[in-house]
């Protein structure tokens, strides 16, 4: 049976945005609300050239090694990482603001292109998925935890629409948001540092998975700091 190796797994005027696929600027929220619009023209372009490159490298992958399992698997694993960076972008973006200045103020602004950029590129990968559990001799195996992710990943999308997203209330929306971008950056960890610890060991981990590992653990301990930044009580000195 071909194992499907890895599912890449696979949100007033208010501050600027703090992460993920529903954070919006609040000059960028305005526009959408009052002309009831989801996907302004620059926002479907982003959406529309994250979809081209994922297509464009799984086609290319294909067109080399075939749409068998070997080649479905390599175009999975690109299709994955190109998947991760807008991920990473978007879900670290807003944190790396908070932490590290202005410096940081155009891509916390893009937030929302980003996460939306994500889920459309993300159409690509969940497409070679399925078309591997087609091809396979048998089950795909236990894929409960990438479709979780899954559903988080297309329900923040939807979240990213303020109409749907001012039926929650304020601290419901939140968090929502916040697991649901935690638990896709974990499987993108189980994907990117335990499977393949499981599957090599660490004398044999895949270099080519530590860049991806380690911009995982960075991204979530951005996220953790910048949380405590905002949430602790500092100690005032007299």
């Amino acid at each position: 049976m071909t194992r499907i190796s890895e599912p890449g797994h696979l949100s007033g005027e208010r501050p600027l945005p703090r992460s993920g696929l529903s954070y919006v600027s609040g000059t960028l929220e305005a526009v959408s609300t009052a002309s009831g619009r989801w996907l302004s023209a620059a926002v479907s372009a982003w959406m529309g050239a994250a979809f081209l490159v994922a297509m464009v490298l799984a086609a290319a992958v294909l067109a080399v090694f075939g749409i068998g399992g070997r080649g479905t698997e390599i175009a999975l694993k690109a299709t994955a990482r190109w998947s991760f960076l807008l991920f990473w972008l978007a879900y670290t973006g807003g944190a790396a603001r908070q932490l590290f200045g202005s410096r940081f103020n155009g891509l916390a602004r893009r937030g929302r292109e980003l996460g939306l950029a994500f889920a459309s590129a993300q159409l690509v990968h969940l497409g070679l998925i399925l078309w591997l559990i087609y091809i396979a001799a048998g089950p795909g195996g236990d894929m409960l935890f990438f479709w979780i992710g899954m559903v988080f990943t297309y329900m923040l999308a939807l979240l990213s629409w303020p109409y749907l997203r001012d039926l929650l209330a304020g601290p419901l929306w939140r968090i929502v948001m916040t697991l649901g971008l935690e638990y896709i950056a974990i499987v993108f960890a189980n994907d990117f540092i335990v499977l393949p610890l499981e599957e090599h060991g660490l004398a044999k981990y895949p270099p080519t998975y530590a860049p991806f590992g380690l911009m995982v653990v960075a991204g979530m301990v951005i996220r953790l700091i910048a949380f405590a930044e905002r949430n602790v009580p500092h100690n005032s000195t007299v």
